[in-house]
């Protein structure tokens, strides 16, 4: 246990340039005093100690204004920057690496029992202010961007955009990703880590598209008034 709580200290240090000294995060960051209450929270939950869990849940949501549901399956490693506003539910499962920035929902839509949140792969960021909702995979080293609003799995290594969300870019010739895509996405290396879920340029795919048809139908104009000047 202490060995996961020491590197869900220093992991901040590799993801956000303004962290200073240890001091500096263990006082400042709400992110890593939510983890921390998580670890505990969770512990309690898995040996059957559910109400005290979710109080201590509760005084840590007051504290730090996210919230994490004592259920949920966090690996190592676990980074919230900046942090309010986030809601990670009962059924979600989270992998090893993955940051999320401030309001970032986990949740659900249904109120059925069971897996009912999502779970993220390993090496995952997701950017402000995006939702993922629904019992589906986002795969290892996915990037959902902000305020991307999800409803269905996302293969590994794509970087998904827009509301309801849509891909726009594939990480290393990923087939199951370019495929969802349907040529319209931009296959380049990804960074080993992007902040906010999207690094760089990145093209969406819907807008790429119509500029296509703008520049076809400037073709066909052009055309028809050359067939025109010829018919006349």
């Amino acid at each position: 246990m202490w060995q996961l709580l020491k590197e869900d200290v220093t992991c901040v240090f590799e993801r956000d340039p303004a962290a200073r000294n240890l001091f500096d995060v263990l006082t400042c960051y709400s992110g890593v005093h939510a983890i921390l209450f998580h670890r505990l929270n969770h512990w309690m939950w898995g040996h059957g100690l559910r109400w005290p869990a979710r109080f201590l849940g509760n005084i840590a949501r007051w504290l730090t204004g996210i919230e994490i549901h004592p259920g949920a399956r966090i690996g190592r490693r676990f980074f919230v920057d900046h942090g309010t506003g986030v809601v990670i539910g009962e059924t979600a499962e989270i992998g090893n690496d993955v940051t999320l920035y401030q309001g970032v929902t986990l949740g659900g839509r249904t109120l059925d029992e069971g897996k009912r949140h999502p779970t993220l792969g390993n090496n995952v960021v997701v950017g402000a202010g995006a939702k993922i909702l629904g019992p589906f995979l986002v795969g290892d080293d996915a990037r959902v961007g902000s305020n991307a609003v999800v409803l269905e799995a996302v293969p590994s290594g794509a970087t998904v955009v827009g509301v309801p969300g849509r891909i726009v870019r594939c990480k290393n010739q990923n087939a199951n990703c370019l495929e969802l895509v349907q040529g319209h996405v931009r296959s380049a290396p990804q960074p080993m880590f992007d902040a906010y879920g999207v690094a760089g340029e990145t093209d969406d795919p819907i807008e790429t598209a119509v500029e296509q048809l703008q520049e076809q139908v400037a073709e066909l104009r052009a055309e028809l008034d050359r067939l025109n000047k010829r018919a006349g």
